[in-house]
């Protein structure tokens, strides 16, 4: 009986946020003033930390957050709710990375960031609303977690994004195949090449990376 409730509190749940979905996205298609501010309050921090975790370079990072917000409100005409919102925003945020790293390879770019914009309006940067800490902050030291993202930042960047989504931002296995486009099986199988890489790098370096999990609801 009490898995009955459970499984109905949790439909409920889920209907109630992809109605909230669908509502913020037709408010952004009416130009909602409130709207854009509502997607930013949710997505700004998570979609920053994503792309900072794929591409390991703060400006780089930032450059993506612009990219992505931009592609959001160009482009949620065509968001037609076959996948959650949030899906949507990340799979623009991987797309969008990968586009950053790929343009970074060809170009090879240096660039100095300006601490202002012509106008004298704050840099894209002090705008990135501090979350506080995550889940994943307080499951891990700082040490520890210092160990952990280079780790991250040393192996396979398909791996990477896959453990990332996983295990970091927290989304279950069907999200992460529907934000990198792949089936549940390469998804599964990404991840689990992309822990047993993170093992063998933090092999000798943590107590036990055998059990090693980057956030507390990472447990199969």
């Amino acid at each position: 009986m009490a898995a009955s409730i459970l499984d109905l509190s949790l439909g409920r749940t889920a209907e109630v946020a992809e109605t909230d979905d669908l509502r913020l996205v037709q408010s952004l298609r009416e130009g909602s003033e409130w709207a854009y501010e509502d997607l930013l309050a949710r997505f700004q921090q998570p979609v920053y930390a994503l792309a900072l975790r794929l591409l390991n370079d703060p400006s780089e990072a930032c450059d993506v957050v612009q990219e992505v917000f931009l592609k959001i409100f160009r482009n949620v005409g065509h968001f037609r709710g076959q996948s959650s919102l949030r899906t949507w925003v990340y799979r623009i945020t991987v797309n969008e990375a990968h586009n950053a790293r790929r343009w970074f390879f060809r170009h090879r770019r240096r660039e100095v960031v300006p601490d202002t914009d012509r106008e004298g309006t704050r840099d894209w940067r002090e705008t990135i609303a501090d979350g506080g800490r995550s889940p994943y902050d307080d499951a891990c030291d700082s040490e520890r977690r210092v160990m952990i993202e280079a780790a991250l930042r040393r192996i396979n960047p398909i791996f990477r994004e896959a453990v990332v989504l996983r295990d970091i931002a927290d989304l279950s296995y069907e999200e992460v195949a529907g934000v990198l486009g792949v089936n549940l099986g390469t998804v599964k199988s990404r991840i689990l090449r992309g822990r047993e890489a993170l093992r063998e790098e933090l092999a000798g370096k943590l107590e036990d990376s055998r059990s090693l999990r980057l956030a507390p609801n990472a447990a199969e």
